[in-house]
């Protein structure tokens, strides 16, 4: 085996692990959002509560809402829309058409596909990491309100 062909079997493994990673971050913090709207739910549908705190809460909610839609779209499946690459590409294609459709090495633009659909996964991630911040920010004033109403 080559040094590029080394190279490349590396990158292409490791750009596929990002993206494993990424996914299940998603998935955990998706499943972290589903926890705590249900608990605000729960919450809020048993106790009695201060208008501000129902609004501030409300508010937090609407943007942890936002976040669980922006995970969502994280852990979406690609299947590379009217021009698939990869598997979606080999369901459609003969034995003969798959056999000299991998005859040619096409990692440096999988590769390179990968790393941009890596990047843009991390990057919505990050986007609903800082909502969930400020869903829970939001969350703990209404919860400082409403202790603040009871004592």
């Amino acid at each position: 085996m080559s040094t590029l062909d080394a190279s490349l079997a590396a990158a292409h493994a490791e750009v596929k692990a990002e993206i494993a990673r990424t996914d299940t971050k998603a998935s955990l913090l998706l499943a972290f959002t589903g926890a705590v709207l249900a608990g605000v739910w729960t919450v809020a549908g048993d106790v009695h509560l201060p208008a501000a705190a129902y609004v501030v809460g409300g508010m937090g909610v609407v943007v942890l809402i936002a976040a669980a839609a922006l995970l969502l779209r994280v852990v979406r499946p690609n299947l590379g829309g009217a021009r698939p690459v990869g598997f979606p590409l080999w369901a459609t294609l003969t034995a003969n058409q798959l056999r000299a459709t991998l005859a040619v090495d096409r990692r440096e633009q999988d590769i390179a596909g990968l790393s941009r659909l890596a990047i843009a996964k991390f990057s919505t991630l990050r986007r609903a990491i800082d909502l969930t911040y400020a869903a829970g920010a939001l969350l703990i004033v209404a919860a400082g309100i409403a202790v603040g109403a009871a004592l």
